[in-house]
């Protein structure tokens, strides 16, 4: 049987040719092959080679805050030619800025940022000789070639453009011949087949093998380990025939500062016990009015920021495991892990590839997403990939765009003003004392990256979550629905908003057990989907 050989992280970069299309497995700080992409680098430092690659990754290589370099290691002058990302790396604010950022804002490499659903599917056309991906998802946001075509910088061509078949508009994007394949697993046996029982997420691993293997590429995988017994074939996701050389990296963490938790990969059950409840502040008072949001059993998307909190809310009010969470990384059900391994979950019942994952989500088969806001227009869309302030991106659209696509009912979260502000919450009342000095909803967003307008065309409901109002996009209009006890409608409401804002003629008070530090007695809503009944099937 074929055997691949295991090389030095080194010895794997010289593999690489110039001009290669090199696809890379990752999200953030989970999954990185962050050794072999240092180790291009350092050839490149000391060769000039590989020079003018593409780089292709769903999802963001690398976390800065987590000290993992990822795709910073390639973004080299000359090395990256372009780079084609779901997300980019988001650093600290105190820290130098990252360096894949600082290279496409100064125009130094072509740069597109597509939905990561999207480029899943743009490696899967690539491996099935496909000629690309028609697709819907983005249809009147950044991604759309109407608006941005996903192009970052001015150096950058178009790519996507709109195509009609049947009389429907679609936004089509043509498939990239892949050369390389970087991808992370925990374990390869003698024969390259590879486990993943360390990791915390499968992610995109195969369909980024095969990618590579279909177009007459190679594959490198880094590992934590090597056995020497061959793996049990049910246990396997990449198969050894695909893998061309293997890099083992003992230190490889699970996720970002986790170097392995077994109740993250599954094979341990956690006790929720040792998870801490959210402090009593503005961050609790809105994930607990979104949490009001769902139904018994629903099957919800949840995103990163403030609707992160929304499963410590359910479990504080002893309502854990009432809704099973789908994370675009792909664990299903469990408790949804903060911070910087998100993406991760503690006890999951299952974790289905990436890739796999965003065809639940593009097609609208959750309940709800809960997702957050940086910025509203006046005609409800929303922007979580620019910041106003700069030229750059925060993070980046990651499966943002994926998720909103079709959800049946999104539920955005954010503070009503931005800036510092101070507000005495308690008692069942928001008191603002001073308030932030930047209008969070604006006449018009920094960077579309859900449209409001084809949102109500797809007849999606839509609320927005803020500390002091809950507002609801209603025939196209924003429309206040509910305020917080306490706060003044005029003033702390609608004179603080960049825009005119509609009040709901049954405008009601936001409920006040949320504005109380004490477990709130959450009731979820009745199930949406109930289960069939024996004896009432007809």
């Amino acid at each position: 049987m074929r055997r691949p050989p295991i090389l030095t992280a080194a010895e794997a970069a010289a593999l690489i040719p110039d001009g290669a299309t090199v696809a890379i497995s990752s999200s953030s700080a989970i999954g990185c092959p962050d050794d072999v992409l240092a180790a291009i680098g350092e050839r490149y430092e000391q060769t000039a080679s590989p020079k003018q690659i593409t780089s292709i990754h769903a999802i963001n290589t690398g976390d800065m805050s987590a000290g993992i370099a990822g795709i910073d290691h390639i973004a080299k002058p000359g090395l990256l030619a372009r780079i084609i990302g779901g997300s980019y790396p988001a650093g600290p604010s105190k820290m130098p800025k990252p360096a894949a950022r600082a290279l496409l804002e100064s125009g130094g490499c072509q740069a597109y940022m597509f939905p990561s659903g999207v480029i899943y599917e743009l490696l899967r056309a690539s491996a099935a000789k496909q000629p690309g991906v028609f697709t819907d998802v983005g249809v009147g946001t950044f991604f759309d070639p109407r608006v941005e075509g996903g192009k970052m910088n001015d150096v950058t061509p178009d790519m996507a453009r709109i195509e009609t078949l049947d009389g429907r508009e679609w936004i089509y994007v043509p498939a990239i011949p892949v050369d390389v394949a970087i991808i992370r697993a925990t374990t390869a046996d003698p024969y390259g087949n590879l486990t993943f029982e360390d990791e915390a997420a499968v992610l995109g691993t195969l369909d980024t093998a095969v990618a590579a293997h279909n177009n007459g590429g190679i594959v490198i995988a880094q590992v934590k380990r090597t056995t020497t017994e061959k793996h049990p074939p049910r246990e396997v996701h990449v198969p050894g025939a695909l893998v061309d050389a293997i890099v083992v990296a003992p230190t490889q963490e699970q996720a970002g500062g986790i170097f392995y938790d077994p109740a993250i990969s599954g094979t341990e059950i956690k006790s929720l016990d040792e998870i801490e409840s959210i402090g009593f502040d503005i961050t609790k008072v809105i994930a607990r009015r979104a949490a009001m949001e769902l139904h018994h059993y629903d099957l919800a998307n949840l995103g990163f920021g403030i609707s992160a909190n929304v499963p410590r809310i359910l479990m504080e009010e002893g309502l854990d495991g009432e809704v099973t969470w789908v994370i675009e990384q792909g664990p299903v059900g469990g408790f949804p892990v903060t911070g910087k391994a998100f993406g991760a979950a503690y006890n999951p019942d299952a974790i289905v590839a990436s890739s796999d994952q965003f065809i639940l989500l593009q097609g609208g088969g959750i309940d709800i997403a809960l997702l957050s806001f940086m910025e509203v227009s006046q005609h409800g869309d929303v922007n979580v990939s620019l910041m106003r302030s700069t030229t750059h991106v925060t993070a980046g659209v990651g499966g943002f765009a994926d998720i909103t696509a079709h959800a049946k009912r999104l539920v955005f979260s954010g503070q009503f003003t931005a800036g510092r502000k101070d507000v005495r919450l308690g008692d069942g009342r928001l008191e603002i004392i001073s308030d932030g000095k930047i209008a969070k909803f604006l006449p018009e967003v920094a960077q579309i990256t859900w449209s409001g307008a084809v949102g109500a065309s797809r007849g999606q409901q839509v609320t927005y979550v803020t500390e002091r109002a809950v507002l609801e996009l209603r025939d196209g209009v924003i429309t206040v629905v509910e305020i917080a006890p306490g706060v003044d409608l005029e003033r702390d409401v609608l004179a603080r908003a960049g825009i005119p804002l509609a009040v709901a003629d049954d405008l009601k008070l936001m409920d006040a057990r949320i504005f109380t530090d004490a477990p709130m007695g959450l009731e979820l809503g009745a199930p949406r989907r109930p289960l069939p009944v024996p004896g009432e099937i007809r």
